[in-house]
């Protein structure tokens, strides 16, 4: 059974689709990299035991734009592909699933961005990247949509976008942008150590954003690598390490177990639904996408413990239904799907 405290109300959680891009249209702007997952079609093997890979459209950010428009909300992309056939295969992707991507661009001179993905027997990741460089690392900030950034109600990204230069001052400028213009500013730190060039470079960089974030989400093992703490399930060291005074919701996910939820005034946990796993790959993204398809159309979600506890339980599904499937866009939800698993699991 779900969480009890979880009330039959999640269904109001939908969006009604809106073809106007504005502010009133509950706008996300996600930010970063989007690229090519080449994923092995057998689990449990090594990149060079693999008899086949499948592709699949990945990057964290876009990952979490396509999500918002597969569960009804308004989204858009910002970032750069290089112009090739991936590339273009990336916008064309964007597009049929409702997602603006008018802040993409192409360069001419660097190939898009590739990921090998192994997969253990339980679904879990380890990533080989090719990026020397990609062009998503190659956006310039004369080359932002500005526009698009100062109409999101919320203005969501990662940290890959900050290891190199000229996509870092990009990144930091984009943020000021939508900042100024009133947006939430969501960040996922979304660690990829194989990317930072050390450990101690990919703390600092993570963590010179960190005070200007009003939502974080965090894994577990994220926890223990910034603040060096044994035991991520402190309390102590979330709170005193990582939730900084301008922060609005810190999330910590869980996987399979749900999330915990940590604001100035409560904190909590919320379980989520069990599911057969075959690939984590875009799960964090799902919750990630889910919560802010729900906070977009409610900004003070976060004050009222009860909506912010059916936002997390919904974005629990969302990640969930994301596993039984292969690749990280392929696989995240349609609204429907959400919907008819609450439907079973409020029952």
């Amino acid at each position: 059974m779900a969480d009890e405290s979880i009330s039959g109300n999640l269904k109001d959680l939908s969006l009604s689709r809106n073809g106007v891009v504005s502010k009133k249209s509950h706008l996300v702007v996600c930010f970063g990299e989007m690229l090519i997952d080449f994923i092995p079609t057998v689990a449990g093997v090594s990149l060079a035991e693999a008899p086949a890979f499948e592709k699949a459209p990945g990057g964290a950010p876009a990952n979490v734009a396509v999500c918002i428009s597969k569960l009804g909300g308004s989204s858009a992309f910002i970032g750069k592909v290089g112009d090739d056939e991936f590339g273009r295969m990336l916008a064309d992707i964007l597009k049929q699933n409702n997602v603006d991507n008018s802040g993409m661009r192409f360069d001419h001179d660097a190939r898009t961005a590739l990921a090998f993905i192994t997969l253990t027997a339980e679904g879990e990741r380890e990533f080989v990247f090719f990026r020397n460089p990609s062009a998503d690392m190659l956006l310039r900030e004369s080359e932002l949509d500005v526009d698009l950034i100062k109409k999101a109600t919320i203005f969501h990204y990662g940290s890959i976008s900050l290891i190199d230069e000229p996509c870092r001052s990009t990144h930091l400028a984009a943020m000021d942008i939508a900042k100024r213009s009133g947006s939430i500013l969501s960040y996922d730190p979304n660690l990829r150590l194989p990317l930072w060039p050390s450990e101690d470079a990919a703390r600092s960089g993570i963590m010179s954003v960190w005070n200007l974030a009003d939502i974080i989400k965090i894994s577990e093992d994220e926890i223990s690598f910034l603040t060096g703490a044994d035991d991520p399930n402190d309390d102590e060291v979330v709170l005193k390490r990582l939730f900084h005074p301008n922060l609005k919701l810190l999330l910590v996910t869980e996987g399979s177990a749900g999330c915990r939820y940590y604001t100035k005034k409560f904190k909590g946990r919320v379980n989520s639904t069990k599911v057969k796993a075959v690939d984590t790959t875009g799960a964090g993204d799902a919750f990630t996408g889910g919560v802010l398809k729900c906070l977009a159309s409610d900004a003070s979600l976060y004050q009222d413990e009860k909506r912010l506890r059916e936002a997390i339980f919904f974005a629990n599904v969302c990640a969930a239904l994301t596993v039984t499937g292969r690749g990280g866009i392929p696989s995240l939800p349609t609204q429907d799907a959400v919907q008819r698993t609450l439907a079973e699991v409020t029952a």
